[in-house]
């Protein structure tokens, strides 16, 4: 039997690649090339070489976007893990109502990035309202607080569960050893559970750096970049520069900034894996 689907393996798998190269591979070979071109249609494009990339870093908006996309991405990095690795810590100490408080945590989860944008921007502009302040729309930096909240209510569930998974597995035996050798909780903690929970944490920075990083349906519902671009992050920027600008320059630019993005991403993914793999703990 085994032999049998050994044999005809590549056929099993001939729909799913088909499906990824006509759904991921080619899409993204074509949209390379195009990133080199002015066009308005795909099947009318004018080489233009590395002009759009040279535009791409000479338009102040995509800059402006790189910077708060990554000030947003550093602060809500860090806060989304520590308040879901806090969380974790409570929940694996054997409190009442732990299911429930982990369901509670994990649902918002579950919701669509536009429709918690459109929640939060009533919550929180009303909240603005009552205290006096600019609200989302009006002041960038209340719209990456507004931003920074929407991120850390809708993924610290989600990672909580990921801490919770790890703290689990930590073997008994090196806590027994630890409370012999006469360590406290907090000795305990840093010597013992972070090591252990670190295949946890690098999985965890890796999904919270990486979904920070391409925010945009929650930046789209929650703030549309206002005021004047100002708290627009780079894939709303992207899609702003390829579908809100008229003119075959920009579809070239925009697809150039994407590949950018892409970049980016890939790299900075990348650099964090390579330093956060280097303290896991071989178990």
């Amino acid at each position: 039997m085994e032999k049998s689907i050994k044999k005809y393996w590549p056929i099993f798998l001939l729909p799913t690649f088909a499906a990824f190269a006509i759904g991921f591979i080619w899409p993204f070979l074509w949209g390379i090339y195009l990133s080199f071109h002015k066009f308005i249609t795909v099947s009318k494009t004018t080489f233009v070489g590395l002009n759009n990339y040279v535009k791409v870093f000479q338009d102040a908006t995509f800059v402006s976007a790189f910077w708060f996309t990554a000030s947003f991405t550093i602060v809500s990095t860090v806060l989304i893990n520590l308040i879901a690795f806090m969380i974790a810590l409570a929940l694996t100490r054997g409190i009442r109502g732990t299911n429930i408080f982990r369901t509670v945590f994990f649902l918002p989860n579950l919701i669509g990035g536009i429709v918690l944008g459109y929640i939060w921007q009533i919550l929180l502009n009303g909240i603005l309202t009552h205290l006096g302040l600019p609200l989302l729309a009006l002041d960038a930096r209340n719209g990456f607080w507004g931003l920074i909240i929407l991120m850390c209510w809708q993924q610290i569930g989600y990672m909580m569960i990921i801490y919770i998974a790890g703290l689990q597995n930590v073997p008994s035996d090196l806590l027994e050893a630890a409370s012999i050798d006469g360590a406290n909780s907090t000795q305990t903690l840093l010597q013992v559970k972070l090591p252990m929970v670190m295949p946890s944490i690098t999985i965890c920075t890796f999904l919270t750096l990486t979904n920070s990083f391409k925010l945009f349906d929650q930046n789209l519902s929650l703030t549309n970049g206002e005021p004047a671009k100002a708290s627009q992050m780079l894939a709303l920027n992207i899609y702003d520069t390829f579908y809100a600008r008229s003119g075959a320059q920009w579809k070239g630019i925009g697809q150039a900034k994407a590949v950018v993005f892409f970049l980016l991403v890939v790299g900075i993914s990348l650099v964090q894996l390579y330093f956060t793999r280097r303290k896991e703990v071989q178990q």
